[in-house]
């Protein structure tokens, strides 16, 4: 997959990787010694130098966000030599990015005004959207509490799950929102290097 998008990139902006290469051709079309669907021996990915983890200079999306997690998490535990591999599960980690794509893009959220915050109401008719909820809900308000001096509790409702999160600064809890609040807090990355090397931070 990696190499695939590789090869598209490089069909698409030849000279962002091989800038020599660009000018290169430019030269030789000008002296008409290189017409269009030629080949050199030269232009293979061998004579290039090139290798399946190879990165066009300056390029750095993987695609699509749940991937390019993913493979951010994979390189780190390629690199390190102490990965204990008969742990890893990186299958857990895809299964937590598709609750927090449920919980971010597909769950309804009804918003209430507190005394020092808000409360949330998420929920969902899907019942994969809502097992999304509960599974992120509670953990983030166990994980997060007391972070920015915000207390935040979650209980399950009808449909997914609540979450109420006061504090000194009202406002800001209000004009962030259920899922601003949710992102609150650099936890993620760990998170999800938690998960992909066999560990279970939901576990209570």
């Amino acid at each position: 997959m990696i190499h695939r998008m590789f090869v598209i990139a490089l069909l698409a902006f030849p000279g962002l990787a091989f800038p020599g290469l660009a000018l290169a051709q430019g030269e030789t079309a000008n002296h008409g010694e290189m017409q269009h669907g030629q080949h050199t021996p030269d232009m293979s990915h061998e004579g290039h130098g090139m290798n399946a983890d190879a990165v066009p200079a300056g390029l750095m999306e993987g695609g699509q966000s749940a991937f390019a997690a993913i493979q951010e998490i994979v390189a780190q535990l390629m690199a390190d030599p102490e990965t204990d591999w008969d742990h890893v599960d990186i299958e857990a980690m895809r299964q937590h990015l598709i609750d927090m794509d449920n919980v971010t893009l597909r769950a309804d959220v009804r918003v209430q005004e507190v005394e020092g915050g808000a409360h949330f109401e998420a929920t969902s008719e899907d019942a994969t959207v809502t097992s999304s909820i509960r599974a992120m809900v509670p953990a983030h308000a166990a994980t997060m509490d007391g972070v920015e001096g915000w207390t935040l509790q979650a209980e399950e409702i009808p449909g997914g799950a609540a979450l109420t999160v006061t504090g000194a600064d009202p406002a800001r809890i209000r004009a962030l929102g259920f899922i601003g609040a949710m992102t609150v807090g650099m936890h993620h990355q760990a998170h999800h290097l938690a998960l992909a090397t066999g560990q279970n931070p939901h576990a209570h």
